[in-house]
């Protein structure tokens, strides 16, 4: 009898690793977003009318507007419920031919103009004691890749900054600081990135098709809201996988990275576009 019991035992434990492997070879979030999205809260749906929208043009690098912009919204709502911040560029350029310009504008515009937003926000919301300041952070907020060394930089402050300011605030248990870390997701990201040099375009932002979808990207943060989700990991494999690698298995990461990021750089001076290089070969010139 109890060979019978462990026997059924070591199956179902077979079983259910095998469900998770096979689950995780479709995911597009980490398993505790993916649960959220099966299993928790619905994001609230709701029809807005055009008093329900307040536009409120802001510049992130205009830091002393910040607090006229955040009044007005209290003003006009009596109250902020969210702060969602997603502004930011991104980098398309090697380190060695970079100008420091591009770093600081880079650190001024995703970092301090993030932060100075939250400074605003933030008083507002312990006074209420509730709120939720989501920020939109990246895959390269926890791992390293080339061509945007500047980028992860800024995206690494926000992951530090946040991450600490959340320890701050065990008295308001209501207000959520959440990080959200897409892997490569369509949208105008690539064609306003930087590059080396401060006032150059990017010449080409290549082809965005084998990217996550905008619209399953947004429904998994509002998943993530709606559920008190701490961080997000949002990503397509094989994106997804390389957050666990480097989360769990830091020394095979790099081994991975060292090769994955080679064929980056040599598909970037080839004229492929960064997102698109582990899907394409490089061009012959």
């Amino acid at each position: 009898m109890e060979v019978c019991v462990v026997s059924t035992l070591c199956y179902f434990i077979l079983f259910y690793v095998l469900v998770h492997m096979l689950t995780f070879v479709f995911a597009d979030a980490d398993l505790t977003l993916l649960w959220a999205s099966l299993r928790g809260r619905k994001p609230e749906s709701s029809a807005l009318k055009d008093e329900d929208i307040l536009v409120l043009p802001m510049d992130l690098l205009e830091r002393t507007t910040h607090e006229a912009k955040t009044q007005a919204a209290i003003e006009y709502f009596d109250r902020i419920d969210i702060l969602i911040n997603n502004g930011g560029r991104s980098q398309r350029s090697l380190f060695l031919d970079t100008s420091v310009d591009v770093y600081q504008a880079l650190m001024e515009l995703n970092f301090l103009g993030t932060v100075s937003l939250t400074k605003q926000v933030l008083p507002h919301m312990t006074q209420r004691g509730t709120g939720a300041i989501v920020t939109v952070s990246s895959v390269l907020g926890l791992a390293g890749a080339p061509l945007a060394t500047g980028y992860a930089a800024s995206k690494h402050a926000l992951q530090g900054f946040y991450n600490s300011l959340r320890t701050e605030l065990n008295d308001y248990p209501n207000i959520l600081i959440s990080n959200v870390c897409p892997g490569p997701v369509q949208s105008f990201i690539a064609q306003n990135a930087f590059t080396e040099d401060l006032h150059k375009p990017v010449v080409s932002a290549g082809y965005q098709g084998h990217k996550m979808p905008t619209s399953r990207c947004v429904s998994l943060i509002l998943v993530g809201i709606a559920n008190s989700v701490k961080e997000m990991w949002i990503a397509q494999q094989p994106f997804l996988a390389f957050y666990y690698v480097w989360q769990y298995t830091p020394t095979f990461a790099w081994f991975v990275t060292k090769s994955l990021s080679k064929k980056r750089v040599q598909n970037f001076k080839s004229g492929v576009d960064a997102d698109s290089a582990y899907f394409t070969k490089p061009k012959t010139l």
